[in-house]
């Protein structure tokens, strides 16, 4: 059996939550990851026949019964996974009573999975209603994101609006535009329920004087949803408070949106 430090997935989730921690988006224990695993792929270096131990999920998610998941620790500071993944990084399977998690490896300190847990399987479970190749939900707390929460209305036309017009790529990147939630409490299966229904429309949920939620096929295809949101709030908040010579018309996000054949909201526009 292969040694499962050298895992692909190990890899990935040790590369991205070092670089989100080095951007500055998850200080302290903040931001979690969870990324559903393909079962032959965990075979080659797991015997996921060998339970570690269960973790209650405080949540139903019936829908997703024998699926794997990686997934970040509760606790945990991301710029310690890459020294030390089997401490703060978990691999779990949702048990046949579908409210229980089986732990197959990490968490090695005696701890459990992030307590965002129920919010994420809320939303893989919506995600996979409507991409089923979707495999990773992404929560992290952007600084430029994060502050533009303060100074723009969180109105989800009118805020994916204003992000269109900071980048010539936005449109094409989340053409889909972005769902945005009210401040709620963290933590919660409320929090986690509002955020799935936006998940059935939008793969990009703003958690208002939050973070963000983003989700996706890849790790990559997520992290890179989410670095996109960022520069164009960066952009609006280096120049929200100067005069606004020069902008990214409607016309012109219709012809790159049309040239580059994606599907984008209509209604979002002001024409």
């Amino acid at each position: 059996m292969k040694d499962i430090l050298t895992a692909p997935f190990v890899e990935e989730m040790k590369k991205t939550t070092a670089n989100m921690y080095r951007l500055g988006w998850d200080e302290r224990n903040g931001g979690n990851i969870s990324y559903m695993l393909d079962e032959n792929e965990v075979k080659e270096y797991l015997d996921i026949d060998n339970v570690i131990r269960t973790i209650p999920t405080g949540f139903d998610a019936t829908d997703l019964i024998g699926k794997i998941f990686i997934v970040t620790g509760t606790g945990k500071y991301f710029k310690n996974v890459e020294s030390d993944p089997e401490t703060n990084l978990g691999i779990i399977r949702i048990a046949k009573d579908g409210t229980t998690a089986e732990l197959l490896w990490g968490y090695n300190d005696n701890s459990k999975f992030t307590s965002e847990l129920p919010a994420h399987l809320m939303s893989h479970m919506a995600r996979l209603k409507v991409d089923p190749e979707n495999r990773v939900i992404m929560h992290t707390h952007p600084t430029h994101t994060l502050a533009m929460n303060y100074v723009h209305e969180l109105d989800e036309k009118k805020f994916t609006h204003t992000l269109w017009e900071m980048c010539t790529e936005c449109i094409v990147v989340f053409p889909d535009g972005v769902g945005v939630l009210p401040w709620m409490l963290c933590g919660t299966n409320e929090i986690g329920e509002a955020t799935a229904k936006k998940m059935e429309e939008f793969r990009l949920v703003v958690w208002g004087m939050h973070g963000i939620y983003g989700a996706g096929k890849t790790m990559d295809e997520t992290f890179g949803l989410i670095e996109t949101v960022e520069k164009a709030a960066q952009i609006y908040m280096l120049t929200a408070h100067l005069p606004r010579i020069n902008t990214i018309k409607d016309e012109e996000m219709i012809e790159l949106a049309e040239f580059f054949g994606v599907n984008y909201r209509k209604d979002f526009l002001n024409i």
